[in-house]
């Protein structure tokens, strides 16, 4: 029988990995719109499209994302734009009888202080990230839609955290990147120009994990083909998300290196320890999820030698 999926958000750097996974598989029409064709915060536009589509299957990967300064910047858009997003399409997709919906979310859903690594029970149990709050407390309402159309209606709705993510489709800005494509970018102008050293912020001490976008794709569609009865009994009803990543962590001054030898950069690396660090340590406790028979494939300085090939072959239109 032949699926009927949508993938919201499918142009993104998580969703159109989601795709690239689905595309492979023999018994799945994919259902998909960009920005023009369906705004996504107007809800008679959102009701409409899920009336008349007959969907199996959604994965919510649609999302307004950045990085600190934009969330600095325009905090009342990211809190905004990602309710109406994410109400709209839970609520159409229940009211048009979709059994089936993948909600992703963030790993800053936790709190800004909590246990390391942090597992699945940390949610809601301190302060947030002042930084990306109005983002987190978004996605903790996504989590918390989900469970709640589960516990009323008997939906299927389920949640997966991510890591860190980079990979194909990041976001490159100079401005608004996170941290591996805003890396990325800095020592490949520094290699083309000839530049001699490349500054980073911090000390270069704090720790990070790192998840290739293409293991997250593999991971989602694997957490929304579980069975009811092995999902519900890996989870709570009220604490059913899941956690996404590899376990292992690095530094950021060893991320940095990493960079510099995928990018080919040859000069000084030197660090500004004026700059802002972070937190010390951020790393998911993904032990629920490989429980349920599940773990990553790619490593690291794979990951980063892909993300960086993809850029290069992308670079016009990135700058533009």
């Amino acid at each position: 029988m032949i699926k009927r999926i949508y993938v919201a958000g499918h142009r993104g750097m998580v969703g159109s990995a989601i795709v690239r996974q689905l595309q492979t598989q023999g018994n799945v029409e994919l259902i998909l719109r960009t920005r023009s064709e369906l705004n996504l915060t107007n809800q008679a536009s959102v009701n409409s499209f899920f009336e008349t589509e007959s969907i199996d299957q959604v994965y919510l990967a649609a999302a307004k994302v950045g990085g600190i300064v934009g969330n600095n910047t325009y905090p009342a858009d990211f809190i905004y734009e990602n309710l109406m997003i994410q109400s709209n399409i839970i609520s159409a997709a229940h009211n048009a009888n979709v059994q089936d919906l993948l909600f992703l979310g963030s790993s800053c859903i936790y709190p800004r202080l909590a246990k390391q690594p942090m597992a699945e029970s940390a949610l809601l149990t301190g302060t947030l990230e002042p930084t990306n709050e109005p983002y987190a407390i978004a996605k903790i309402a996504g989590i918390k839609m989900c469970e709640s159309y589960n516990r009323q209606y008997g939906r299927n709705y389920r949640s997966v955290m991510p890591t860190n993510l980079f990979g194909p489709h990041d976001n490159f800005h100079p401005e608004n990147s996170h941290v591996i494509p805003a890396l990325l970018r800095r020592f490949h102008d520094a290699k083309v120009n000839g530049e001699k050293e490349v500054i980073a912020w911090g000390s270069g001490k704090p720790m990070r994990e790192f998840l290739y976008v293409d293991d997250m794709a593999a991971a989602s569609i694997y957490v929304m083909n579980l069975a009811s009865d092995i999902y519900e009994a890996n989870t709570e009803l009220m604490l059913s998300h899941i956690n996404v990543g590899t376990g292992v962590d690095c530094t950021i001054r060893e991320l940095v290196e990493t960079v510099a030898k995928v990018t080919g950069f040859q000069g000084a690396i030197k660090f500004d320890i004026s700059k802002p660090d972070g937190a010390p340590r951020k790393l998911m406790n993904s032990s629920r999820l490989e429980s349920l028979g599940w773990t990553s494939a790619v490593s690291l300085e794979d990951g980063l030698a892909q993300t960086y090939e993809w850029y290069i072959q992308n670079i016009e239109c990135i700058r533009k």
